[in-house]
C-alpha cells in the first residue's frame, strides 16, 4: 500500500477493502437515504469506548464478549489487528474499520469501530507524534440510523507526547470542519491524552465550539493521568439515559459504556423542518 493515511475495512468473508480521505470539499454533507441496514433500529444506542492497549492483557475478549450483544457500536483505541481481534469483530459486527497508526509491528494498531450497520461515509484521519515520531489515528464515519437520519461517530487516539498545543489542536482541525457541516447527531469519543490543564482546557474550547456535551459519569472510574482522565465521549443532539465505566484489569483504561436515546435528535429534525415551513 502507498504510504499514505487510510483505512481498512474488514468484513466476514470479503477481501479487506482499503478506503483513502475523501477530496477534500467546501460543500456540506448532503445524503440520500441509504437502503443499507441502519445501525440500529431503536430510539436507544449503547456505545462503548475503550484503549485496549493493543490486547497485551489477558481477558480483553471477555471484556468485548460480554457487552457485544447489546452494543451496536463498539470505539476502540490501541486495536491491534490480530486474527482473533479480528475473528471476533467480524463474527459480530457488519462492519469493522481500522485505521493504522503504528504500523511496523506484525500487526498495526491504531483506532477501531466495530458497527453493526454499514457507514455511507467513511474518512480516516492521522497525526504524528512530534517527539517520537509516532502517529496518533482517528475515524470519522456515518451511519444511517432510525427515522431516516446520520449518526456522525469520531473515534480518536490524540496526541500524547508533544511540547505545547500547536500539534493536538492541529489534530482537532480537521474533525471540527467536518462536525459543522454534518447537522445530525454526532458522537466524538476516545483517548484524548489529557494529562494537562491545558490540553483538557483546549478539548473544552473545541467541544464548546462545536456545541458538543460531556458525558458525566456519576461513579467516575476513568483511567487518570496527573489526577486527569484521559478517556472522553461527547455528543450532539441526542439523550444520555446511562453512562457507567466498567472496572477490568484486561487493559490499562475501563471502558466506558454509555446509553442514548435518539429521539432527542428526531424532535430536533421535525422542529428544523417546521420551523422552514412557517
Amino acid at each position: 500500500m502507498p504510504k499514505q493515511i487510510y483505512a481498512v475495512r474488514f468484513i466476514a468473508g470479503q477481501p479487506n477493502q482499503y478506503i483513502f480521505p475523501p477530496v477534500k470539499s467546501s460543500s456540506k454533507f448532503n445524503y440520500t437515504w441509504s437502503l443499507m441496514k441502519p445501525l440500529h433500529n431503536s430510539t436507544l444506542l449503547k456505545v462503548m469506548v475503550w484503549n485496549i492497549f493493543k490486547q497485551q492483557r489477558t481477558n480483553w475478549l471477555s471484556v468485548l464478549n460480554s457487552i457485544r450483544q447489546e452494543t451496536p457500536l463498539v470505539l476502540l483505541q490501541e486495536a491491534q489487528t490480530t486474527p482473533e481481534m479480528i475473528k471476533f469483530a467480524t463474527s459480530h459486527y457488519l462492519a469493522v474499520d481500522q485505521v493504522p497508526a503504528i504500523i511496523f509491528t506484525q500487526h498495526p494498531s491504531g483506532v477501531m469501530t466495530l458497527s453493526t450497520g454499514y457507514p455511507v461515509y467513511c474518512c480516516p484521519l492521522s497525526e504524528r507524534e512530534p517527539l517520537l515520531r509516532l502517529a496518533k489515528s482517528a475515524l470519522i464515519t456515518i451511519y444511517p440510523i432510525y427515522c431516516k437520519q446520520y449518526l456522525m461517530v469520531i473515534n480518536i487516539h490524540a496526541i500524547n507526547f508533544s511540547l505545547g498545543l500547536d500539534v493536538y489542536s492541529k489534530q482537532l482541525g480537521p474533525i471540527g470542519d467536518h462536525i459543522l457541516q454534518h447537522h445530525g447527531p454526532v458522537i466524538m469519543a476516545g483517548d484524548f491524552n489529557t494529562w494537562s490543564k491545558k490540553r483538557i482546557l483546549a478539548l473544552y474550547r473545541f467541544t464548546d465550539n462545536m456545541m458538543l456535551k460531556e458525558v458525566v459519569f456519576t461513579k467516575d472510574l476513568r483511567k487518570r493521568v496527573f489526577g486527569r482522565p484521559l478517556d472522553f465521549i461527547f455528543y450532539r443532539n441526542m439523550h444520555v439515559t446511562e453512562a457507567s465505566v466498567l472496572v477490568t484489569k484486561a487493559s490499562d483504561h475501563n471502558p466506558l459504556l454509555v446509553t442514548f436515546d435518539l429521539f432527542s435528535s428526531i424532535k430536533h429534525v421535525k422542529i428544523t423542518l417546521l420551523k422552514k415551513n412557517i
